[in-house]
């Protein structure tokens, strides 16, 4: 079976399978720190991850479709690889724009197999303390941006300094309702600024 015959299998069988929530596979594991209710924040700690990224030079799709076909086994081992969530991108209208798979935590970097496609690079994250904002509906720019303002914000009337680029995290399947879906901006932060029962914003 070649690879795009292979991909194309691989994605229906995940729209089998799947509930519209994506709550079946596998996610970073956290421990929750801090959280708000309006708007909906939270401050999490992050345990160490592997990414595999790619770059977007062609759009969205483009970047999606290289790192599907890495882990629906175009690699030199042929061996298919968990699909998690969420998929990570940089944020809208940010040049170099990257889009990441995390890779499922049974893995240590030295065990993966080489992608056949050169764009396909791992990267491992240390653990980290981050800021997290979360919405539901389509994760267009606009909408996008207007969360990102929303964190800043909050953020700053927390007094709580980021470390870090934030990313656009998705975590369903694009067949998913849009009232149903779950997207996060998540922001690397100096935990150390972060006081325990902080006032909401």
């Amino acid at each position: 079976m070649n690879l795009i015959k292979s991909t194309m299998v691989a994605l229906l069988g995940l729209a089998g399978v799947l509930p519209l929530t994506a709550t079946a596979i596998e996610e970073p594991v956290y421990s929750l720190v801090e959280s708000w209710d309006e708007p909906a924040v939270e401050i999490r700690h992050y345990e160490p991850r592997i990414l595999a990224l790619t770059e977007m030079a062609a759009g969205e799709n483009s970047g999606f479709r290289v790192l599907a076909g890495y882990i629906f086994g175009g690699n030199a081992e042929e061996e298919e690889i968990a699909m998690t969530a969420p998929v990570q991108r940089t944020m809208p209208g940010v040049d170099g724009a990257q889009m990441a798979f995390v890779l499922p935590a049974e893995y240590e970097i030295t065990e993966l197999p080489k992608p056949d496609d050169s764009r396909v690079r791992f990267q491992e994250e240390p653990a980290y303390h981050a800021a997290v904002i979360r919405f539901s509906g389509r994760a267009t720019d606009s909408r996008v941006d207007e969360q990102w303002e929303l964190l800043t914000a909050f953020l700053a009337a927390q007094n709580i300094s980021t470390t870090g680029r934030p990313t656009l995290n998705q975590y369903n399947p694009p067949w998913t309702l849009p009232f149903m879906r779950r997207n996060e901006i998540i922001v690397p932060i100096n935990v150390s600024t972060v006081t325990s029962g902080a006032v909401g914003f």
